[in-house]
C-alpha cells in the first residue's frame, strides 16, 4: 500500500495475459455490498476501440482541466453538498487546448481495463439524502484498488481513473453497456520506468478524530 502509486507513464514492455488473470483474480476477493459483486470489467485490446476512447478521455480532460485552472475542484458539489450546474463553460472548455499524454497511453498501454458497474446490484442506502450520493461506490472502487495492488505485487504499475465517466453515454454505445449499467472508472496498466517507493500523505494526526469530527487527533 505504502508504494502503489498512481503511474500514468509505462513502457512498453508486455504484459502477460496469463499476470493479467492472475491480476483479476486476486481482485476478485475485493468486498461489496450483500457480496453481489457488482463489477464487469471490460479488457480492451483493439486499437480501434482504444483510438476512441483516447479520443473521448482527451474530451473530458479539457473540461477537467478547466477546473483546474479556475482553482476549482473538477464536478465537486458546493458548500451544501449538492450539485447544480457546471461552475464554467463545458462547451468552451472541449473546445480549448488542453493536451494530456496520459490519453496516448490509453492507445498503447500494454493493459487497458474499463470497469462498469451493475446499478441493480448496488445498495445506494444514502439515496434520498439532499446531498451527492457517494455511497454505491463502496460497492465497486475496493474491486478497482485491489487491481492496483495485486499489479502492484506482480511488478506492474498503473492508474485508475474517472475523468472518462464525462463521456459515459458515447462510451456506453462503443462498449455495448447494458441498461442500468455505469461506466465506473479506466485502469491502465503495465511495466513503470521505476516504482515510486515515497508517497506524500496526510500523517493519521491529520484526518484521524476522537469522538466527533471536532475532537481531539488520535494519536499515540
Amino acid at each position: 500500500m505504502r508504494t502503489t502509486g498512481a503511474a500514468r507513464e509505462l513502457t512498453d514492455e508486455p504484459v502477460p495475459p496469463e499476470v493479467l488473470h492472475a491480476v483479476l483474480d486476486a481482485a476478485r476477493f475485493a468486498p461489496s455490498g450483500g457480496n453481489r459483486q457488482g463489477w464487469r470489467v471490460v479488457v480492451v485490446q483493439d486499437p480501434e476501440i482504444r483510438r476512441e476512447l483516447s479520443e473521448r478521455y482527451a474530451l473530458a480532460w479539457r473540461e477537467y482541466a478547466a477546473h483546474v485552472a479556475e482553482g476549482l475542484v473538477p464536478f465537486a458539489p458546493g458548500p451544501d453538498g449538492r450539485w447544480i450546474e457546471p461552475a464554467i463553460d463545458l462547451e468552451a472548455a472541449r473546445a480549448a487546448d488542453h493536451p494530456t499524454p496520459f490519453a496516448d497511453q490509453i492507445r498503447t498501454a500494454p493493459v487497458v481495463l474499463v470497469v462498469v458497474a451493475d446499478l441493480t446490484q448496488l445498495a445506494v442506502v444514502d439515496n434520498g439524502l439532499d446531498r451527492q450520493s457517494i455511497v454505491g461506490g463502496a460497492s465497486i472502487y475496493p474491486f478497482c484498488q485491489n487491481v492496483l495492488l495485486a499489479a502492484r505485487d506482480q511488478g506492474l504499475a498503473g492508474v485508475m481513473t474517472t475523468v472518462l465517466c464525462r463521456q459515459e453515454p458515447a462510451v456506453a454505445e462503443l462498449l455495448h453497456l447494458p441498461p442500468g449499467h455505469a461506466l465506473a472508472a479506466l485502469i491502465v496498466l503495465g511495466h513503470p520506468p521505476r516504482h515510486v517507493t515515497r508517497l506524500r500523505r496526510k500523517a493519521v494526526e491529520e484526518f484521524a478524530t476522537v469522538d466527533r469530527v471536532d475532537g481531539p487527533p488520535f494519536t499515540v
